[in-house]
């Protein structure tokens, strides 16, 4: 394909010291990739004046596409208006906070064409950020490789381009908890991988708190993972197990004259097992939540308005 278009989408949330520098780097890259391309910037509910200054610079230059949305549906449904409207040949995800460096385009569009892969996600070999925040990421993709058993998708984000095909596909999942890196690995097709050191924000504070991290860990785990319910009925067919040893315990020590001393253990035995009852009345609650709504088949994301 000798000039094909290339679709940018960057999701936006409260960003506005970093629009003109991250559009400028983004504009500059692409530039020297094709001579047809779109960013597609979705405006997640900005409370600042994001929309604004994307407003004009779609006036300066309209290869500046800029989407709102009706208020605040967050990172994953944000992307997912934007793939929604995507038109490019090839299309790629990229935050809006210049820690994922859009220089890295030109590699990912690279390594897409001359191996004929269909997707090529950017691997984080290194990252610069909070202490706090490396450890969150480091244990989450630990554990979800495992519960999931997509190890594929050890060190990967949103940060990622493909082809249409793919995006294709990739659409045709409806769920409305969504995890991005998930569904571009569950989809399948060939898969590559450029890597990089992800750098801390340049300014300002992550708009994704501690508690949007979790939510979306939940999200992941419990969209691509049986694990937590299973663990439910592990623990209790091992419950019924050392019930039965317990049982018996105690009929021996009837029969040979002697019995349990105390009530302690069998008071801290009914708090842990109604503990543990409690936990798994949680996992299967969050499994019912989920359910219920999906069933109401609510819109993932409204669209306000779409300048063109």
């Amino acid at each position: 394909m000798p000039n094909p278009r290339i679709s940018l989408i960057i999701p936006i949330y409260n960003e506005e010291a970093l629009i003109e520098p991250l559009l400028e780097r983004s504009i500059h890259v692409l530039n020297n990739i094709t001579d047809d391309f779109e960013i597609i910037a979705v405006d997640d509910g900005s409370t600042d004046n994001s929309l604004r200054t994307l407003r004009e610079s779609h006036d300066k230059d309209n290869r500046m596409k800029v989407l709102v949305l009706s208020r605040n549906f967050g990172h994953q449904a944000a992307y997912t208006a934007g793939l929604n409207y995507a038109k490019g040949d090839y299309i790629a995800m990229m935050d809006g906070d210049l820690q994922d460096p859009p220089e890295l385009l030109k590699d990912m569009y690279d390594r897409l064409i001359t191996t004929n892969c269909d997707i090529v996600s950017a691997k984080r070999t290194h990252r610069q950020e909070k202490f706090t925040r490396r450890m969150l990421a480091k244990s989450f993709h630990f554990v979800f490789a495992r519960l999931s058993t997509m190890q594929r998708l050890v060190d990967v984000g949103n940060f990622s381009l493909f082809n249409r095909k793919a995006l294709s596909a990739m659409l045709s999942f409806h769920e409305k908890h969504r995890y991005l890196p998930g569904l571009r690995s569950l989809i399948g097709f060939n898969h590559e991988y450029v890597e990089y050191s992800r750098q801390d924000r340049p300014t300002g504070r992550s708009r994704m708190t501690v508690r949007m991290l979790f939510r979306l860990a939940f999200d992941a785990f419990f969209s691509f993972s049986d694990l937590p319910i299973k663990a439910c009925l592990w623990t209790g067919l091992l419950g019924v197990v050392l019930f039965l040893c317990a049982t018996l315990y105690i009929i021996i020590s009837k029969i040979a004259g002697f019995a349990p001393l105390g009530w302690s253990s069998t008071l801290l035995s009914i708090y842990f097992l109604a503990s543990v009852q409690l936990l798994f009345l949680g996992i299967i609650g969050e499994y019912i939540a989920r359910i219920y709504r999906e069933t109401q088949n609510r819109p993932i994301f409204i669209v306000q308005e779409y300048i063109d």
